[in-house]
């Protein structure tokens, strides 16, 4: 394989690896168990080129969202790139960032590490966003924290779809390096 190649197919490699975890959004799962932190993570982590990094991830989510809306239409069409689903994307974009950390650090300690923060961040924004942005809650500090409350129970989801995607993805790439040298050669991100 040429050196002009490697690239190439490392980074076809990872997006197919992103594009199948999105994907994974489609089928049925408990509520927030998604693939959402880790692709960003993983990205951040991988891509060569950070305009990569935030692009793909970000495309892919909103590949996922369009084929739910497709799917499930409705509440869920209408919720579609509205200010609820934008701070999820802000959200996407700030993990994948925070990705950009693991460059060259990937290890099981740091994914874990990474991954929880990558949660707790989702968690304190998007119910932050919901508290501002919902009638739902009084627009009181105890607004805010019955907002929290109420996600308590999502976040233990959201903490477990990171940890099992994180392990699909980072496990998965990882023990692809070492079969295919291409993948692990010009990775400058990881420098």
């Amino acid at each position: 394989m040429s050196d002009a190649t490697r690239p190439q197919l490392r980074n076809a490699v990872l997006v197919g690896f992103i594009l199948l975890a999105a994907a994974a959004r489609l089928l049925p799962h408990p509520p927030n168990f998604s693939p959402v932190e880790a692709v960003a993570l993983f990205g951040g982590a991988y891509f060569a080129s950070r305009w990569a990094a935030l692009a793909i991830p970000l495309l892919s989510m909103v590949l996922a969202d369009l084929g739910l809306a497709a799917l499930h239409g409705g509440i869920y069409a209408d919720y579609l790139f509205g200010a609820g689903q934008l701070t999820v994307y802000g959200c996407v974009l700030a993990i994948t960032a925070m990705g950009f950390g693991l460059r060259g650090q990937v290890g099981a300690g740091n994914v874990l590490a990474y991954g929880l923060s990558g949660s707790l961040l989702f968690f304190l924004v998007t119910n932050f966003a919901a508290w501002v942005g919902s009638s739902l809650y009084p627009p009181t500090f105890a607004g805010l924290m019955q907002s929290y409350a109420a996600g308590i129970p999502f976040f233990k989801w959201t903490v477990a779809g990171t940890f099992v995607y994180s392990a699909v993805l980072f496990g998965g790439f990882e023990l692809l390096r070492h079969r295919v040298p291409g993948l692990s050669a010009g990775a400058r991100a990881e420098a």
